[in-house]
């Protein structure tokens, strides 16, 4: 009887692509990925400053609801418009930039933030010995440098407009002298511009520079008060299409009270003018 032969049945075991399966597209995705990052900042990099803002802006706030002044909104730029309602959330945020100043605890007492009818006035008063600018001078110190660019840089990235005035006391400068308090606070306002233009405000933000001299005093009842010698910046409000109550009502004036500007007093009738006949010169002395 012939025997059967066993049969005998063999298994290769799978190499290498049964032990890594699909690990190798993963590692490929990110390194695809990476890629693409990379690409980007570069690109980002070579792009203007306005499109750097949004794209950061985007980060910061991805789905647009903190539409508001903070530590988040600066950076956005034109993404928000400062009005009546939301200028004093600009005025907590400028009081925190300031704080990291080097000599703030120096220069607070002599910074005033006032939210008026004008807009967000921000004053910068001198003290005896100068506290912003050398005295009796044009030129800005060390203090006063600090303080303009990092005001600068904050406002430099709102749409509002800026003004900027000069103020002085009511001390004389000798009769014989060519340079006064006219000169003197005209002159400090323009270079408080210049400063401020050079350092991120925009060149069509600031929309006046006023001197003003002793007309507009801090301190009415004590003339010759170093207080009274000071800049004022004035980040004036941006009004809407349906913000028509925030406009000036036909028929008010603003009034000003030792340089702070309150609203309400009716504008009286101008009186009418002499005839030019009647006019004598006055006497220059």
């Amino acid at each position: 009887m012939e025997t059967k032969r066993p049969i005998i049945i063999l298994k290769k075991k799978g190499g290498h692509g049964g032990h890594h399966g699909g690990a190798w597209k993963v590692a490929y995705a990110d390194f695809v990925t990476a890629m693409m990052a990379l690409f980007i900042l570069l690109w980002l990099l070579n792009t203007s400053k306005q499109i750097q803002e949004a794209v950061g802006g985007y980060f910061k706030d991805p789905t647009g609801t903190s539409r508001k002044v903070g530590s988040n909104m600066l950076g956005a730029g034109e993404n928000f418009v400062l009005t009546r309602d939301n200028m004093p959330k600009l005025k907590e945020q400028l009081q925190q930039a300031m704080k990291q100043m080097s000599d703030f605890e120096k220069l607070k007492s002599h910074i005033e933030m006032t939210v008026t009818a004008e807009g967000l006035r921000i004053e910068l008063s001198e003290s005896a010995s100068g506290t912003f600018f050398n005295s009796g001078s044009a030129k800005l110190n060390a203090d006063g440098q600090e303080t303009l660019v990092m005001l600068a840089d904050e406002l430099g990235k709102l749409p509002n407009k800026l003004s900027i005035e000069g103020h002085t006391d009511s001390q004389p400068y000798a009769p014989s002298a060519a340079y006064g308090n006219w000169e003197l606070s005209a002159d400090r306002a323009n270079a408080a511009r210049r400063v401020m233009q050079a350092n991120g405000i925009r060149s069509d933000q600031v929309t006046q520079v006023r001197g003003f001299a002793d007309q507009r005093l801090r301190k009415p009842d004590a003339p010759l008060d170093p207080a009274n010698r000071r800049i004022s910046l004035i980040v004036q409000y941006l009004l809407t299409g349906d913000s028509d109550e925030e406009k000036p009502s036909a028929g008010k004036e603003t009034q000003f009270d030792g340089g702070r500007p309150s609203a309400g007093k009716e504008a009286q009738p101008a009186a009418p003018a002499k005839p030019a006949a009647e006019e004598k010169p006055t006497p220059k002395r």
